[in-house]
């Protein structure tokens, strides 16, 4: 053994420079678009934040539609930050530029394309003379009826207008409730992790320039690959927490007087352990002690387990269909693929139907979205009928009594859902199937389960609130969710701010923070209601509805049947797990960079298949 060179830890390499962050005025607890946004509207306000996430760097890989009203909001936070700090006070780029929030989301004379965040923070697209935006902008909106009509396939295509982009930042253009923000159109389309990137970026830079500068107290501090201490209960057993813990301790929420709660944080490390991300403090760390802040947000996703052990619970949403069965689980179950097909520039949804056994109809719903000049982003999200199962041994792919844990089961398992994915996604994009069969898919198809769900009180402590997807969550079609987090629940936080500027004591103020987090949320679940079970895409606008219902023939309310949840019969039904898109599995193959195909007036059913005409040759 004395012959071996162990490695050791150097203890200066775990020092922890600890200035400005106890009793901080803002303590966001997970750093995804609603508490970031929250932070910066605490810092535009002339506030303390500090920021824990238990991940290094935002790397959520979904789309998103996007309402105009951030950009608006981007703006605003752009003009009070230089009117409170001035310019010396501002991030720049790497190129020397000022960072300006709204201008680095969207601008007319910048294009759009295959750009990361990065690549313009950094300055690498200005040194290059190559500046672009990250948002691309929706050059296409269409929407397609399939639904039978008349006992036969029918099929009416509605193209509507595109949405004009705002020709700059206008905070005027700001306010109203949730519900009139979600029920207007979609604006932009952005990669996810794009906005998240900037919006972290840019509060990295201000923390980087204040404890450069030397200042006492800088504005913000960010503890990423960290977390909440967690109670000795809830730490996970055996061999990995023996290794891993330093001694006992207590949990990270602490009781002070007049029921806040003080904050402790640790250090962790997060391993693949046993083919599972477990997350375990990083050995040779302490614990941070964050005081008791003003105000702090838990905004950590669908499943929060801080949350929870501050008491805070959710309840399933029920939607009445109005099929003679009463209100039952709002709940839907989606195939989503990410597939490298120039969707580019385009909002479409279809709507079909698809019939069970005994004849009963049901709508399903695809969606395809894309991005502005970019051929690898082509993500298309089908609905899985109420009926539908992928059972490999009722399609006669594996022998009767296969153990369902086999790797021939799953196999045939994932074989059954990813022709049903390829199918569908035909229908929608109007490339043959066999043409799809042969595109490089980066993700997916992934089948995973919405289910929506809502919290009673936001208000969990008396210094504390929960917000985001946290608190409730809607459908995701819409991107309703990162819409009212980031523009509905963190603008919430600049109100409470201002009430206190105002003069008005804390309890009241955060009461009211409290309330406007639930309204916000509550109006994105009425407004999404209607995406469970009538034919009306939301994110098109009140008005287009309007257009659409007038061109298929249908009122806008008809709605279609459903199966409750506990009779649904799948192999699994899990919501969509974050930690997904970093453990990619791709299928190999080319890359459609053709425009789509036209859309055909015939209903796929009357179709054998597409004319070879109207198909875009694949590269040979």
């Amino acid at each position: 053994m004395d012959e071996l060179d162990f490695v050791r830890i150097d203890q200066g390499d775990q020092e922890v420079d600890l200035k400005g962050v106890r009793d901080p005025d803002f303590l966001a607890l997970g750093l995804g678009g609603t508490n970031m946004m929250a932070m910066l509207w605490s810092v535009a306000m002339g506030k303390r934040a500090v920021g824990v996430d238990i991940r290094v760097c935002p790397s959520l890989g979904v789309h998103w539609n996007i309402r105009e009203e951030l950009y608006h909001h981007l703006g605003l936070i752009d003009q009070m930050m230089m009117e409170r700090y001035g310019e010396q006070g501002i991030p720049r780029r790497g190129d020397g530029r000022l960072l300006l929030l709204a201008e680095s989301m969207y601008r007319s004379d910048w294009p759009a394309g295959p750009v990361a965040a990065d690549d313009l923070v950094s300055g690498f697209l200005g040194s290059m003379n190559a500046d672009a935006r990250i948002v691309g902008t929706i050059e296409h909106t269409e929407f397609i009826d399939d639904r039978w009509k008349d006992g036969g396939p029918h099929r009416i295509i509605t193209v509507l207008d595109p949405p004009s982009p705002p020709a700059g930042p206008d905070p005027q253009r700001m306010g109203g409730s949730m519900a009139e923000v979600l029920d207007g159109p979609s604006m932009f389309q952005a990669r996810a992790a794009d906005v998240l990137i900037l919006l972290r970026r840019y509060l990295e830079e201000i923390e980087r320039m204040d404890l450069a500068s030397g200042v006492a107290v800088p504005r913000v501090r960010l503890f990423t690959s960290h977390r909440v201490i967690p109670d000795a209960d809830e730490e996970g057993g055996g061999r990995l927490r023996r290794l891993f813990r330093r001694g006992s301790r207590g949990g990270g929420f602490v009781d002070r007087p007049g029921g806040r709660k003080g904050v402790r944080i640790e250090a962790i490390r997060e391993l693949d352990y046993k083919g599972k991300f477990r997350r375990v403090r990083a050995p040779g760390s302490g614990v941070i002690d964050l005081g008791v802040p003003e105000l702090f947000m838990i905004a950590q996703g669908f499943d929060s387990t801080d949350a929870r052990r501050l008491g805070f619970q959710q309840s399933d949403v029920l939607v009445d269909h109005e099929d003679g069965r009463g209100p039952v689980v709002a709940q839907a179950d989606y195939l989503a693929g990410l597939m490298d097909v120039l969707v580019d520039g385009r909002l479409r949804r279809r709507i079909a139907s698809e019939f069970d056994s005994q004849g009963n109809e049901y709508w399903v719903r695809q969606i395809a979205v894309g991005h502005e000049g970019d051929p690898a982003v082509g993500w298309v999200l089908v609905q899985v009928p109420d009926f539908k199962a992928f059972d490999p041994i009722r399609a006669g792919l594996v022998p009767a009594g296969t153990d369902r844990n086999s790797p021939e089961y799953f196999a045939g398992y994932q074989h059954l859902m990813r022709d049903f994915y390829l199918e569908q996604s035909a229908h929608i994009l109007e490339i043959p199937k066999k043409e799809l069969a042969q595109v490089q898919m980066g993700y997916g198809p992934k089948l995973f389960s919405m289910i929506e769900r809502i919290g009673a009180d936001a208000l969990v402590a008396a210094n504390g609130v929960v917000g985001g997807d946290s608190f409730g969550n809607g459908h995701f079609m819409t991107s309703g969710g990162a819409i009212t987090g980031m523009v509905g629940h963190g603008v919430r936080v600049l109100h409470y701010w201002q009430d206190r500027l105002d003069g008005v004591e804390p309890a009241p103020a955060i009461r009211r923070l409290a309330d406007g987090i639930k309204t916000d949320t509550e109006d994105w679940l009425h407004v999404s209601a209607q995406e469970f079970s009538q034919a009306a895409p939301i994110n098109f606008g009140s008005a287009r509805i309007e257009e659409i219902a007038r061109a298929s023939g249908k009122e806008s309310s008809d709605r279609a049947a459903a199966i409750d949840a506990t009779r649904r019969h799948r192999h699994s039904l899990l919501p969509l797990d974050h930690s997904d898109w970093r453990r990619p599995v791709m299928y190999p193959g080319r890359r459609y960079a053709f425009p789509l195909p036209p859309l055909q007036d015939s209903h796929p059913e009357d179709r054998d298949e597409m004319p070879a005409e109207l198909a875009a040759p694949m590269p040979r």
